[in-house]
Formats: C-alpha cells, sequence, structure tokens
C-alpha cells in the first residue's frame, strides 16, 4: 500500500513540475517601442529602423528602441496653424541607395499659406529639402490632407483636403479636395484621368490615408462633424463632397464602402491593409479599427492608448503612433508613442 501512495505522490509531482513548465507566457497586448515624440504625423520603415515625421519640424529615427531627433532643411518655414505643419512623409523605392524621400508640408510665405509636395535628400544625420515637385496645393485654417504614399504603379499619391472651402472639393481646377497623382520627378503622369492634371479623383473633405490591396487603392476621409467616411478610389471618380456625405446618393457620385453615420465620428487617418481587411488608425474614435470588406462588418482592435494617426502592418505586426500631444488630446503618460501589437494569423 504504501508503495502505491509514494508511486501517487511522485506522479502527482513530476505532473505539478510539467504543467508549470509548460505554462506560456502571457505578454502584454500592446508593447512600446519609442516614446516621448512630439505629435507626429506618418511613419515609414526600411529594415528595422523607423522614420517617423513630427509636426512641428523634425525627422524621428528609430532603431534599436534609441530615438535620434533628426533636423530638416526647408525652403520655407513651417506653418503653425491648426493640423498644419510637416505631415507626409515616403521613403523613396531605391532609399537604400539614393538616400531620397519625399515629404508634404504647410508652409507660410509673403503670398499666404499653402501646401507643398518636396523631394528630401538625407545624409544619415539630417534631412534636406532638395527639390519642389508641387507647389501651392491650398492651405487654410484646416483640411490639409498630407498623406503621401507610393502605389504598385510606381506613382506618388497624395491627398489634399478642401483648404477649409467645400466647394474647392468640385471644382477639378484645383489641387484642394483631390487625391493627386504625381511621377516621383514631379511631371504629370500621361495617364491621369485628365491631360495635364494631377487629379486623379476629386469631391474629398479631408483626405488623410490611402492604402492598397493588390491594385486597388483605398482612402479614409473625415467627414462634417460624423459621416467618415472608407472609400475605394477609381481615376477621375467624384466622391460627393459637398453635395453628398455618408450614405447619400446622387447620380455620377460615389458612396463610401464605410461610413460612421450620423452620431459618430471616427476621424479617419493613416491605413493598412491585409487579406480583405483594412485597418484604419481613428483619432477622435481613439482606436483603430478593423474593416472587413467581406462581411462589411467592423469592429475596434485597439482602444485603450487614445488617439491614433498611423498604422502600418508588417507580417503579423501592426504597428502604430499615437497623437496625444496634438492639442485635441490627452496625453497619457510617455506619449506621444510608437506601439505595436501581434495580430492573430
Amino acid at each position: 500500500m504504501k508503495r502505491w501512495v509514494d508511486l501517487s505522490i511522485a506522479l502527482l509531482i513530476l505532473t505539478g513540475c510539467s504543467s508549470n513548465d509548460a505554462a506560456p507566457v502571457k505578454e502584454p497586448k500592446e508593447q512600446m517601442v519609442a516614446k516621448e515624440l512630439n505629435t507626429p504625423w506618418a511613419m515609414e520603415r526600411v529594415d528595422d529602423t523607423f522614420y517617423i515625421t513630427e509636426r512641428p519640424g523634425h525627422i524621428v529615427k528609430i532603431e534599436d528602441g534609441k530615438v535620434t531627433r533628426q533636423n530638416i532643411t526647408l525652403s520655407e518655414p513651417l506653418a503653425t496653424a491648426s493640423e498644419a505643419g510637416l505631415l507626409g512623409f515616403v521613403l523613396a523605392p531605391d532609399f537604400a541607395a539614393s538616400n531620397t524621400a519625399y515629404a508634404y508640408y504647410t508652409y507660410e510665405s509673403t503670398e499666404g499659406q499653402f501646401n507643398r509636395i518636396v523631394e528630401l535628400s538625407y545624409n544619415q544625420k539630417a534631412w534636406r529639402e532638395k527639390k519642389i515637385l508641387l507647389d501651392k496645393i491650398p492651405s487654410g485654417t484646416y483640411h490639409h490632407g498630407g498623406r503621401l504614399k507610393i502605389g504598385p504603379d510606381n506613382k506618388l499619391y497624395a491627398t489634399a483636403g478642401d483648404a477649409s472651402e467645400p466647394d474647392n472639393a468640385q471644382d477639378k481646377t484645383q489641387l484642394a479636395g483631390k487625391i493627386l497623382r504625381l511621377n516621383l520627378d514631379g511631371s504629370v503622369p500621361a495617364d491621369n484621368p485628365e491631360t495635364d492634371s494631377y487629379v486623379y479623383s476629386y469631391g474629398h473633405r479631408n483626405p488623410q490615408g490611402l492604402v492598397w490591396l493588390g491594385k486597388t487603392l483605398y482612402a479614409s476621409e473625415h467627414g462634417n462633424s460624423a459621416h467618415d467616411e472608407i472609400n475605394r478610389i477609381e481615376a477621375g471618380k467624384n466622391y460627393g463632397w459637398p453635395v453628398i456625405e455618408g450614405t447619400e446618393e446622387k447620380q455620377g457620385m460615389e458612396t463610401p464602402l464605410f461610413t460612421s453615420g450620423n452620431d459618430t465620428t471616427w476621424a479617419p487617418s493613416g491605413m493598412a491593409a491585409s487579406g480583405d481587411k483594412l485597418y484604419v488608425a481613428a483619432l477622435r474614435g481613439t482606436a483603430i479599427v478593423e474593416f472587413d470588406l467581406k462581411t462589411k462588418k467592423q469592429r475596434k482592435i485597439v482602444s485603450d492608448v487614445g488617439r491614433i494617426r498611423d498604422v502600418m502592418l508588417i507580417d503579423h505586426t501592426l504597428y502604430f503612433i499615437t497623437n496625444n500631444r496634438d492639442g485635441r488630446g490627452t496625453p497619457q503618460e510617455d506619449d506621444d508613442r510608437l506601439m505595436k501589437t501581434t495580430m492573430a494569423d
């Protein structure tokens, strides 16, 4: 009898040890990569190094957790208007060899306040404006747009807000209230919807996100108080503002794939995509919102870090930057931050 008791105790001890050894370590839902950023707006990554624009006028390099704030020399002083400053940023496809990037910024001159798209050169320590690609994009009190992305066609796309003048969006002779498409040297692509025009699509209020799934372009757009939109963008199409918004319809104008409705606002900004899903940074929505293009459903997947300005998906890791120090948020400890979370397969 004693032999069976001793054997049972031994088995219990062994089982307990085995169970403890196999217990998985629970990782935090979100992890901080870098902290104390100053109103970040757009981020890029090459290899394991991040480059992030800050609206007051720096580009932050983040490598192995080390944050280096780099100077950028521009030909005009940055505007200090609300929502303005150093905004969109994208690295050239051959950045590793050319040290070339592109930026979108709001500036002040003797002629007024405008947005422009420029080519930048990088010397490993600082950045300098090398060439103006497109100038005098209208800028107002609000609604500067500002997102830059290079598409699968190797063209440079930019979002331009309506500059607080809604009628700009329907005027195709104006650059405001549009999604613009450029060659990387600043010339007009020969296959743009209209000859000698940078306008790719129009009728936009304040678009701030661009992403492709395959060759299909999607954009996020701030609505008027509510009625935020996620749109599938097609060349030459009219997206309605200020004639229609939200679920409203009119012949010759596009209705969004998703809208926040009458009572909700996301204030959507940067976008990422994978499979049949779009991931959108939401400022007033204080979340990353996942939009399923197949089921037409949406859900929040990050919602406890405050305002989120930009998002990037690499393999199964979702990176994002908070924007709680932009004057409209409630800063948390260590804000603003670059963070990451692991996505399910």
